[in-house]
C-alpha cells in the first residue's frame, strides 16, 4: 500500500493544440513546479534583507534566501509585539509588509508569528490597566490582521496558552489578561478579533505543551466555539530528538479533534545536546554553541525520519523548521544551513525528499485522441510538448481539457 497516496492525486487529460486540434501521440514532458503541502520555515531573513545596510549584507542574504527558496513555499515571518511595536504607535510596518510581499512574489505562503503572547511583549502595556491591555490587544490584532489582509492569511492567533495565566518568570501585560479573562476567555476573544478583521484567514493556536493539558484546552475552545483552523504544535529538540514513538502518539492524540496538524516550529539540533536538567529551554544561555561532524550526520538522519513520518499522516498539513541557519533562537546550531550559508547534510537530505521523492516529473505520450492519465503529488505542474506548453493545478482528481500554446 502506498503510505503517500493521500498526498497524490490523478489527471486524465485531454491535450489538445492551440488550433483545436488533439496532440495525439505527442511527447509530453510532466513536471511538478509546486506542493501543495505546505513545507515551511522561519522567514526571518527576508526582513533582513529589507533592512540590509550595505550591499555586502544585501547579497550575503540574497544568497541564502537562494537557499531557502530551493525548499520552502511557506515561510513564517515575526509579529512579537515588543519588537514589532517598541515605542506605541511606532510599528515595523513597512519592512514587515516589504517582506511579506517580496516572499508572496516568489509564490510563497506567508504567516504571521504570533499576535498575542505573553513573552517579547511590549513592556510600554504595562503602565495601562488590565481592561486597557485588554483593549489595546484586541484593537492589535485587528489592526494587523486588516492591514495584511491578502499578503498574509495565516496567523498564530496566540501562543502557548497552557502555561500562559501561571507563567511567573516576569510580570507582563498578556499574563495578567489572560488570569483575569481565564484561557478559553482570551484566547476566544482573539480570535473573533481575528476572524472580524479576515473571514478567510487560516487562524492557528500554538504550543509547546503536547500534554494532555493541551488536549484539554483545545476540547475547551472548541465548545466554546472558537474558530481553530490548524492545531498549531512546536517541536523544539533542543534536548533531543523526539524519535518516532513520541511522533506517533503526539499524531494520535492531536489528531482526534479532526483540524489539519501544523508542525510549526521544528527544531533539531547538529551539535551537543542541551541538558536534560534544563525545564525552560531559554535558561540554557552559553557563549558558544558550534555544530560537528557527529551532530551534523545525526541531525540529517532525524530531519528525513522526522519529515517521512509527518508526510505521511494525513492529518498533517505543514511542517515548519524554525531556523534556516545555526546561530538563531539560543544560539543553537539548529539551522539546515550553517552561519556561513554552506548548506549542512540536513539541507541536502531535506531537498531529496522535497524537489526528489515527493515531486513528480514523467514522460508520456498521448494517445490517438490526445489523452494522458498520470497521479503525481498534488500541485503545480507544467505540461510541455512539441506544440506547446500548458499549465495544470492538481490540488484533486482531476479531469478535463487542457490547451498547449
Amino acid at each position: 500500500m502506498d503510505q503517500l497516496q493521500h498526498r497524490k492525486a490523478r489527471a486524465v487529460l485531454r491535450i489538445q493544440n492551440a488550433d483545436g486540434t488533439p496532440a495525439a501521440h505527442q511527447t509530453v514532458s510532466v513536471d511538478q513546479v509546486s506542493h501543495h503541502f505546505l513545507f515551511g520555515c522561519g522567514a526571518f531573513a527576508a526582513i533582513a534583507l529589507m533592512n540590509a545596510r550595505n550591499e555586502q549584507e544585501k547579497a550575503f542574504l540574497s544568497e541564502r534566501l537562494d537557499k531557502w527558496l530551493d525548499l520552502f513555499n511557506y515561510g513564517t515571518i515575526p509579529f512579537y509585539w515588543g519588537r514589532y511595536e517598541p515605542e506605541e504607535g511606532k510599528t515595523a510596518y513597512a519592512e514587515t509588509m516589504a517582506a511579506a510581499r517580496w516572499l508572496r512574489e516568489r509564490n510563497v505562503l506567508v504567516k504571521g508569528h504570533p499576535l498575542c503572547w505573553h513573552t517579547v511583549c511590549a513592556p510600554w502595556l504595562l503602565r495601562y490597566s488590565n481592561q486597557e491591555i485588554f483593549d489595546k490587544q484586541i484593537a492589535r490584532i485587528h489592526r494587523e490582521v486588516s492591514a495584511y489582509k491578502g499578503v498574509v492569511d495565516l496567523w498564530d492567533v496566540i501562543n502557548e496558552v497552557v502555561i500562559m495565566p501561571v507563567f511567573d518568570k516576569y510580570d507582563n501585560a498578556v499574563t495578567r489578561i489572560c488570569k483575569d479573562k481565564g484561557r478559553v476567555g482570551l484566547v476566544k476573544a482573539v480570535f473573533e478579533a481575528a476572524k472580524e478583521s479576515n473571514p478567510d484567514a487560516v487562524l492557528l493556536i500554538n504550543d509547546f505543551n503536547t500534554s494532555p493539558a493541551y488536549e484539554r484546552l483545545i476540547a475547551d475552545l472548541l465548545d466554546a466555539g472558537v474558530p481553530i483552523g490548524a492545531i498549531g504544535i512546536q517541536s523544539h529538540q533542543h534536548q533531543g530528538y523526539w524519535g518516532l514513538e513520541k511522533i506517533s502518539d503526539v499524531l494520535t492524540r492531536f489528531s482526534r479533534f479532526g483540524l489539519p496538524l501544523h508542525f510549526t516550529e521544528n527544531t533539531l539540533i547538529s551539535g551537543d545536546l542541551m541538558p536534560a536538567y534544563i525545564e525552560d529551554l531559554n535558561d540554557w544561555q552559553v557563549d558558544s554553541w558550534p555544530s560537528t561532524p557527529e551532530g551534523e550526520a545525526r541531525q540529517a538522519d532525524e530531519v528525513a525520519e522526522m519529515y517521512a513520518a509527518l508526510f505521511s499522516h494525513p492529518m498533517v498539513e505543514a511542517i515548519t523548521t524554525w531556523d534556516f541557519n545555526d546561530g538563531c533562537w539560543l544560539g543553537a546550531p539548529a539551522g539546515l544551513i550553517r552561519a556561513d550559508n554552506t548548506p549542512k547534510p540536513a539541507y541536502g537530505r531535506l531537498r531529496g525528499l522535497i524537489r526528489g521523492e515527493w515531486e513528480t516529473h514523467l514522460r508520456l505520450t498521448t494517445d490517438a485522441d490526445g489523452c494522458l492519465d498520470y497521479t503525481g503529488f498534488k500541485g503545480g505542474y507544467t505540461l510541455t510538448a512539441e506544440s506547446g506548453a500548458a499549465s495544470v493545478d492538481l490540488r484533486d482528481d482531476l479531469n478535463g481539457m487542457v490547451t498547449l500554446r
